[in-house]
């Protein structure tokens, strides 16, 4: 089964994400309160717990949110999804990818400048939100 690992929000761009226990997902618009939602292409992130803990591997202390990712999963493999492929999270929230992966900022973010190495510009998945509701870690992720 593919859940929802952990959920992730910061109020400002370019800074660490902090694990939340729930997060309100807005149609058309993306995490209420996140700095990344808006009216464009990438309002969520999502990044595979299976792929973080290859980093936990060599950077031990790395906290959810570390990527700026907003949602972490579990069991899904998001290598698999295309553009235009969707998902259900949770009993009603629906997102629908709209880009893989991002190039870190500043030539770099701090994970790669330790490691020399950054998953999300190869992992990470970019989503609009088409139908919003209350996502929490341990909610179910179907592929629609």
């Amino acid at each position: 089964m593919s859940i929802v690992e952990a959920v992730c929000t910061s109020s400002e761009k370019g800074i660490v994400k902090k694990e939340r226990e729930a997060v309100e997902l807005k149609a058309s618009w993306g995490i209420e309160g996140d700095a990344h939602a808006g009216d464009w292409h990438r309002q969520v992130s999502l990044l595979a717990g299976e792929s973080i803990d290859q980093v936990l591997e060599v950077l031990p202390t790395l906290k959810n949110g570390a990527f700026a990712e907003n949602i972490i999963t579990r069991g899904i493999d998001l290598t698999t999804l295309g553009i235009g492929h969707r998902l259900q999270l949770g009993e009603s929230a629906i997102l629908e990818i709209t880009q893989i992966g991002k190039e870190c900022h500043n030539s770099g973010c701090a994970i790669k400048k330790a490691t020399g190495d950054c998953i999300m510009p190869r992992e990470g998945i970019f989503a609009k939100v088409i139908e919003g509701g209350t996502i929490t870690p341990g909610d179910r992720i179907v592929r629609l």
